[in-house]
């Protein structure tokens, strides 16, 4: 089974995108406090130190190394290993100068507290000084001034602050309250559009298999939608007058066609001629046919008998047995029961127009009932020469033959495969010609299938 990683409806498709679309700009805004964060704490701290450098110690009658924080030393500070800082010391460079001090050396570098002999021996001497967690464990950074005037060195020490989980915590509690606010809301309005919408498409589909005008919508949502419904309400209306006068008229033209082709028959019956009497009653009954035709293609679109679950097997055999009782070159072969809502009276007429095609063209109609899927596929095959793969999709057209002759053996208007095809589509199902090859890739005839869907 394939996961659907997008939404398909549209209000999920634009809650994602603004869903995305926050995510971005969330990410966005989290590097640039971020940075800014970092910005204004490496500020903060190269400030202490300038304090610290700056500010004359007041020992008040103790020793000057008890101070954690600032160690005076003749000794230079920087340890082996250790790297210069070139940029902290050119920010921390310029906040003496502006201060009026004047730096004759100064060293900034990044150490281990650990690896620090004065803060670890301070430690040592004064253990209440490990209840100050920043002095224990981590980094920090250390600042070494030497004046112009003075042979020592003052070191400062200002221990490193992680302030990144603190600011992750604030930024997601931030995104939080936005995507409940703003997605919240969002989805709020687009369903208070899209639930319309999703009816009328409903609506659509109904109105497309019924053409029933019961269950029409009452304009609902925004004014836009309300109009959408409304247009639609009264389209669905006229299409249904359309298709009622499309009936009516139909029916008109089918009495009254029938009734002076029904008295022609009457009248050739005082023809001497067999030949000609015979000929005469050919002609009728290809009109009459096609007639019929005409008008079950008008009318297939709306059916007046409700969807049954019927037998498709059963219902293939017993039209194979018509043509049987008439000694036509017609074989049942291998079937399965399959049981699917249908109309039977119509299907019955589309297989009897497949079977009729291939019997015209094809000499013999071998037909098969498989499961295929979650589909059941009829194939009616035949042994005739088939059809040039350029004009398949034409014979699926109304009025198109597939020879020009109008002769006894191969009459008729050219609407059986048409009638097939808009009764399968009734169904929800399809109607598909394959050419039939031998050895050799010789065509040795045609195959209809007509596939319906098993619910």
């Amino acid at each position: 089974m394939r996961l659907r990683l997008l939404p398909r409806s549209l209000l999920g498709q634009m809650l994602l995108s603004v869903a995305l679309a926050l995510l971005v700009a969330q990410a966005i805004s989290a590097v640039l406090q971020y940075r800014a964060a970092e910005q204004r704490r490496e500020f903060g701290a190269l400030s202490g130190l300038a304090f610290q450098l700056v500010a004359e110690p007041r020992f008040e009658g103790q020793p000057r190394w008890r101070r954690l924080r600032v160690e005076r030393t003749t000794q230079n500070p920087l340890q082996p290993g250790e790297m210069r800082e070139e940029r902290r010391e050119e920010v921390l460079r310029n906040i003496l100068i502006n201060q009026g001090i004047v730096p004759a050396q100064l060293i900034v570098i990044t150490r281990p507290i650990s690896e620090d002999a004065y803060v670890m021996g301070r430690l040592q001497e004064r253990p209440d000084l490990r209840s100050r967690g920043e002095w224990t464990t981590g980094s920090m950074i250390v600042a070494a001034l030497k004046r112009e005037d003075s042979g020592e060195w003052t070191v400062a020490r200002v221990p490193m602050t992680e302030g990144g989980p603190q600011q992750i915590g604030a930024l997601l509690t931030q995104t939080l309250l936005l995507y409940i606010v703003l997605v919240g809301g969002l989805a709020l309005l687009l369903r208070r559009i899209t639930r319309p919408i999703a009816a009328l498409t409903r609506r659509v589909e109904f109105f497309a298999d019924t053409r029933e005008l019961d269950g029409q919508l009452e304009p609902s949502g925004p004014d836009d939608t309300r109009r959408l419904i409304a247009a639609h309400n009264a389209m669905e209306a006229r299409i249904s007058a359309l298709l009622d006068e499309k009936d009516v008229m139909l029916g008109a033209i089918g009495h009254d066609l029938k009734t002076p082709l029904a008295a022609l028959r009457v009248r050739i019956e005082s023809v001497e001629d067999a030949g000609e009497r015979a000929k005469m009653a050919a002609s009728i009954d290809d009109i009459t046919r096609s007639l019929d035709d005409i008008l079950s293609l008008a009318r297939v679109g709306r059916p007046s008998d409700p969807m049954e679950r019927t037998d498709l097997a059963a219902l293939l055999s017993s039209v194979v047995e018509e043509y049987e009782d008439m000694e036509e070159p017609v074989e049942l072969a291998d079937t399965q029961r399959l049981a699917i809502p249908l109309r039977a009276t119509w299907l019955r007429r589309a297989l009897r127009n497949l079977i009729s095609n291939a019997l015209r063209y094809g000499e013999r109609a071998r037909v098969s009932l498989v499961r295929e899927g979650n589909a059941a596929l009829v194939r009616i095959e035949d042994d005739g020469p088939g059809i040039p793969p350029q004009d398949i999709a034409r014979m699926m057209e109304a009025f198109t033959r597939g020879d020009s002759s109008r002769n006894r053996e191969t009459g008729g208007a050219g609407l059986g495969l048409t009638l097939a095809r808009a009764i399968a589509e009734q169904h929800g199902g399809t109607v598909r010609l394959v050419n039939r090859h031998g050895p050799g890739g010789k065509v040795v005839g045609l195959v209809a299938e007509l596939r319906l869907p098993l619910d």
